[in-house]
């Protein structure tokens, strides 16, 4: 059973593009650019997710050698993060075999097929992009998206896991 659970749940989808070249192991610090919000409706627990979502970077790159700097200036990699997340909506269409008609009319009686909504759920996408700040170019950058989760403690682990893969994309 929990093998069949695990196979619906929806899997991350990374996708990452190098500059031609690029190896992070040329860099030695890097530091986070300002994250600008332009998120309406983002909640309390906004600040706390982009700042974990920073945590879980911080980490990842310095299992790779990478040390935080303490400033943007004394950095040679900068990171600028892009933060989406989108409520979609999952519908159904009518069907006359298994939805039963609501009005039976004295005439002229017809069927029509409706979009029924049955949920709601958000899929966030994380972009990150490795900007050299002597050469001012972009140098690597790559995204990760899925649906998450509304629990924080998922959602947490949903972080974990996208960063270690998305992290694990990039040129050593």
């Amino acid at each position: 059973m929990l093998l069949l659970l695990s196979a619906c749940t929806p899997a991350t989808s990374i996708q990452s593009e190098p500059a031609p070249g690029f190896a992070l192991s040329t860099y030695r610090q890097f530091a986070f650019m300002e994250v600008k919000s332009d998120v309406e409706n983002a909640g309390p627990d906004y600040q706390g997710h982009v700042h974990f979502l920073k945590q879980e970077l911080t980490r990842q790159l310095e299992q790779r050698g990478l040390r935080q700097a303490p400033s943007e200036e004394q950095a040679d990699l900068l990171i600028n993060l892009g933060i989406v997340v989108d409520r979609q909506v999952q519908t159904r269409e009518t069907d006359i075999i298994s939805d039963p008609p609501r009005y039976i009319g004295q005439r002229r009686y017809t069927w029509q097929s409706k979009k029924v909504e049955v949920g709601r759920y958000s899929v966030g996408t994380v972009s990150v992009h490795l900007v050299d700040p002597v050469q001012n170019e972009l140098v690597w950058q790559g995204t990760a998206e899925r649906v998450i989760s509304d629990k924080p403690e998922k959602l947490r682990e949903q972080i974990e896991k996208g960063i270690e893969q998305l992290v694990g994309e990039i040129p050593t």
